[in-house]
């Protein structure tokens, strides 16, 4: 059964979250930027003519100079913060389903739930980050341990008392190579 303190815990730590991103998704951003454009730019010059000769003085020739002439325009961005953002995106994804993986394994091992989903938040984050790091889909097996690792370190910590997190890591080290092994192969 969960206590008030938890209960009410959780409660304002859902409300804060909540009004720290409500802002966020109302942003907007304006993008400046240089557009270059051929332009033609006249000038005259003025010949060349003594003022008191008394002879007529013929009109200025008009030369045409080529110039690049360089507009600033202005573009609102109309993408969401997490579509501008998605690393952001890909964390909080991952913290949101750690969270609920870590209270369900504290609740399990008879551990607390909150401190279960705190781990599971962290651990989920880090998995997020790995699962959507460019980098790494480059070498889809070290994504894979690296993933392995992490929910293998949130569930051990998450679960265990002593020494069970570095248990956990190792152990879901050796899941994610076997998984990422099969999958992609040796090649």
């Amino acid at each position: 059964m969960i206590s008030k303190c938890s209960k009410a815990f959780c409660l304002t730590t859902l409300l804060s979250i909540l009004n720290t991103a409500l802002p966020c998704l109302a942003q907007s951003t304006v993008l400046t930027g240089r557009v270059e454009h051929a332009g033609a730019v006249v000038q005259t010059r003025p010949a060349a003519v003594p003022v008191y000769s008394g002879r007529a003085v013929a009109a200025p020739p008009t030369v045409i100079y080529e110039r690049p002439v360089y507009r600033t325009v202005y573009v609102r961005d109309n993408r969401s913060f997490w579509q501008r953002h998605p690393k952001v995106k890909a964390a909080t994804i991952g913290a949101g389903v750690g969270a609920g993986a870590g209270a369900l394994t504290g609740l399990i091992a008879h551990r607390s739930i909150v401190r279960g989903a705190a781990i599971g938040a962290g651990a989920g984050a880090g998995v997020g980050l790995v699962r959507s790091s460019s980098t790494l889909k480059r070498h889809p097996i070290v994504r894979d341990v690296g993933t392995g690792t992490l929910v293998g370190l949130g569930i051990g910590a998450a679960a265990g008392r002593h020494g069970g997190t570095l248990k956990g890591a190792g152990i879901g080290a050796a899941v994610g190579l076997g998984v990422g092994l099969l999958k992609h192969g040796l090649n």
